[in-house]
């Protein structure tokens, strides 16, 4: 549903984005992550044909970039990360504004707007002039907007910026939801967790595309994959018992606690177990090492040199 090649915009001389190779499936969630000034909002304004790359190619939704640029606007919905509203008008008169810009007609307008302000939970508020809401609710609102004309891609600014918890869970339910009905979410976000819950795939920029993986592919090609076990004491005899295992990579001890590197937990660990209990242990809990997507961001941010 994207593709680029070479995609690349230097900005007097300075390079926002370089050489970007990506492709982007549809129907998926990728999040684009990277620290700020990476060009993640670079390459979203030329996806969307906002700016003219430098050089490269791309295509969106079947259309090329420059090209065919009103095709790709007539199929994507954007969030920026301003969201961008008429502030005297109410929610409604803001979104049935916007859906007339799309070429809806009346009754498709209707059902989009009424569709998508109870989705985001302010039809109860649909007559109140924007100007009077919270940061959370025009942030929501703006993401109504991007998506009145049913979008085949669709991009998304930090989108739970500024959102309260249960505002920030309706927004991400919200995207699982469009997830299911076909369209692809590229998602650009700080918020490492959501990236962690909702992304199929992410991609970690620093003017280069660093890394493209699933987050548990990205996980294991950093660290591998360990099993920890907690008993009530570790002795030598314990460590030896598990260095007789011909599939044990490596033993780290800590205290009552072992971390035991293998190539397949899920088939390996009940020998594990098997092992340490011959050997005299006391169990107290076994699973699996999970390092957090910011742990594995922040390797990959820093040991690129750009």
């Amino acid at each position: 549903m994207i593709e680029t090649h070479g995609l690349t915009k230097h900005f007097n001389g300075n390079h926002a984005v370089e050489d970007l190779d990506l492709q982007v499936k549809q129907g998926e969630i990728f999040a684009f992550l990277g620290p700020n000034g990476a060009g993640k909002t670079t390459t979203v304004r030329m996806l969307a044909c906002l700016i003219a790359p430098t050089r490269g190619e791309a295509r969106v939704a079947g259309y090329t970039v420059g090209g065919e640029s009103d095709a790709i606007r007539a199929h994507i919905g954007i969030l920026t990360e301003s969201p961008g509203l008429y502030e005297k008008l109410s929610a409604r008169q803001n979104l049935d504004f916007f859906a007339r810009l799309y070429g809806l007609s009346n009754s498709a307008r209707d059902d989009a707007v009424k569709k998508h302000l109870e989705m985001l939970g302010l039809w109860e508020r649909r007559d109140e002039a924007v100007g009077g809401f919270s940061k959370g609710m025009k942030q929501k609102l703006a993401i109504a907007r991007a998506l009145l004309h049913d979008p085949k891609v669709v991009f998304l600014d930090e989108p739970t910026s500024a959102l309260d918890p249960e505002a920030a869970k309706i927004v991400r339910d919200f995207i699982a939801e469009l997830k299911s009905e076909g369209h692809t979410i590229f998602l650009c976000t700080h918020n490492l967790d959501e990236a962690d819950r909702l992304a199929d795939r992410i991609g970690v920029m620093k003017q280069r595309l660093i890394q493209v993986d699933t987050p548990e592919n990205l996980r294991r090609k950093l660290y591998g994959r360990r099993v920890v076990v907690r008993t009530r004491a570790v002795n030598d005899a314990l460590i030896a018992a598990l260095k007789t295992l011909a599939f044990v990579k490596s033993v780290e001890r800590e205290d009552s606690r072992v971390s035991i590197a293998l190539d397949d937990p899920d088939a390996m660990t009940p020998a594990v177990v098997r092992a340490l209990v011959q050997a005299g242990a006391e169990i107290q809990s076994v699973g699996e090492e999970k390092h957090s997507l910011e742990e594995v961001y922040l390797n990959l941010v820093g040991n690129h040199q750009t």
